[in-house]
């Protein structure tokens, strides 16, 4: 597996954090499966892949699925300048 010197982890991706808060933030209380079904039911990844990240192994989610999870809560993605490379 490449490592990118400009997105670095070990554990899972950030992006799952970032989720679980809008997951948490959307709901008013911390993830439970209930809110998965409801991802899933609103056009989200299905309730086995989100609890792969959330609860289970899953580090690296697929940008889409990510994106597609964020969309069934009516959330999306952003590109924001970061660092030293933004203007």
């Amino acid at each position: 597996m490449k490592l990118y010197k400009s997105y670095m982890f070990r554990g899972k991706d950030p992006a799952v954090d970032e989720l679980r808060t809008i997951v948490e933030d959307h709901f008013g209380e911390r993830v439970k499966y209930k809110h998965l079904r409801e991802i899933e039911a609103n056009g989200g990844p299905t309730t086995g892949a989100t609890a792969g990240w959330f609860f289970g192994a899953t580090k690296r989610p697929q940008s889409a699925t990510l994106e597609a999870a964020g969309r069934a809560l009516g959330y999306k993605r952003a590109w924001v300048p970061v660092g030293k490379n933004s203007k």
